[in-house]
């Protein structure tokens, strides 16, 4: 859904001076992290130390689940994610028209669900309905009641993964979801982390259906309202996270950090709307972009309200084209696109490091298996790429593939002693 209309743009002149700031904060956006700053608070495992933040092995985060297998933000993806070895499990929260909280990853339903094969939701239809900056067309979930969200079926949003289990599967409530998790803990004996994200919390309090009080009240209610809990609560829009702050809530925070694509030509991230800054950001008028937020003093900011950062995988390794004689970007395997596979890795920056020296954890998003994209240094294997984050000291990754990180992560420990 990206690339529709755009109702919040900024001014090119504004988006050269960030630029410009993160190369004086960066010093091009390739310089390797010190691994001596990364792995400073790291405490000692055998022969070698890990350099996350606390010195614990990365947690393996399930991306709306097991989404790679099973169709996302359903109960049967979560359970396939904790089955696989995942220590979280990842839902995005929206409203229905009652109020009540389900995961989905936006309000629009038509990718996700068979909505559309549904005769009797045709008059639900919107048209050119604008969503943080987008004109979307299509159904929105806060057009229906929870028990019609219950008569849906879910999809698998990508065509490429596998599609039988498309309609056999219910969306899921946070309520669901929190119980799952509390009995899973109990049945497996270890605990499984619930990761919520408050999904586009300006745009439903404008709704009139605000997010952040329902969330607070539920994890209240499940006795997780402190930082010890087995929680993490993440949004894009800063303003979520410190009103839930200001409101009581004491679990561990996380700002996510986006971006629109990657300029293949420099290697360099781009940003247009609505993935440019958090649309909180754009209706008050504030010109900053995400890439603020990985400077010094955009993570120093970040340390007032939040405890760590979760953020678009190029922030910390992008990727660059081979350029070819006409200044162009080759398709260098000749499948006649343009894409991951045809690019380069290019050298970490020190973003790592630098939350780590702010005492800022760092989960990176969204790692994939399938092939088309991953960057051709890592050869079609998916291990490669995670056991990269993982030797920069990431403290968590997202994945829609949990074994295939468990698997990574169990390589990673076991190298030079650990």
């Amino acid at each position: 859904m990206r690339h529709r209309l755009i109702v919040c743009s900024i001014p090119a002149v504004l988006v050269f001076a960030v630029v410009l700031t993160l190369v004086i904060f960066f010093p091009a956006i390739g310089l390797a992290a010190d691994p001596a700053t990364t792995g400073a608070s790291a405490m000692t495992r055998g022969e070698k130390s890990i350099p996350t933040l606390d010195g614990k092995p990365p947690l393996v985060i399930g991306h709306r689940g097991a989404s790679g297998y099973l169709p996302e933000h359903t109960l049967e993806a979560y359970q396939l994610a904790i089955d696989q070895g995942a220590e979280v499990i990842e839902p995005d929260f929206i409203s229905t028209k009652d109020g009540v909280l389900i995961a989905r990853h936006d309000p629009y339903l038509a990718t996700s669900t068979d909505v559309a094969s549904k005769p009797e939701f045709a008059g639900r239809r919107r048209v050119d309905w604008p969503v943080d900056g987008e004109k979307q067309t299509g159904w929105f979930a806060h057009d229906f009641t929870l028990a019609e969200i219950k008569t849906l079926g879910a999809v698998i949003t990508d065509p490429e993964r596998p599609q039988e289990n498309n309609g056999k599967f219910r969306v899921a409530t946070m309520q669901e979801i929190f119980d799952l998790a509390q009995t899973q803990s109990a049945k497996l004996g270890r605990a499984i982390t619930v990761y919520p994200e408050t999904k586009n919390p300006t745009y439903h309090r404008d709704l009139g259906l605000p997010l952040e009080d329902k969330l607070i009240a539920a994890l209240n209610a499940a006795g997780w309202n402190s930082r010890s809990a087995p929680v993490f609560v993440q949004s894009f829009e800063p303003g979520s996270l410190k009103e839930m702050r200001n409101k009581g809530l004491k679990t561990r925070m996380v700002q996510l950090v986006d971006g629109d694509d990657i300029d293949l030509k420099t290697g360099k991230i781009t940003y247009a709307a609505p993935f440019d800054r958090p649309y909180d950001w754009c209706k008050a008028g504030d010109p900053r972009l995400f890439a603020d937020m990985v400077t010094p003093s955009g993570l120093s900011e970040i340390g007032t309200y939040a405890d760590g950062i979760g953020v678009w995988k190029p922030y910390i390794v992008s990727l660059k084209g081979r350029i070819g004689k006409g200044g162009q970007p080759v398709d260098v395997n000749g499948d006649g696109s343009i894409d991951p596979r045809d690019a380069a890795t290019q050298p970490p920056t020190p973003l790592v490091a630098e939350a780590h020296r702010q005492g800022l954890f760092v989960h990176v998003f969204t790692f994939r298996n399938e092939k088309r994209r991953l960057a051709a240094s890592y050869r079609g294997d998916p291990q490669a790429e995670y056991l990269q984050f993982f030797r920069l000291g990431v403290d968590g990754v997202f994945s829609e593939f949990p074994d295939t990180a468990v698997a990574a992560r169990t390589v990673y420990l076991r190298e030079d002693g650990r």
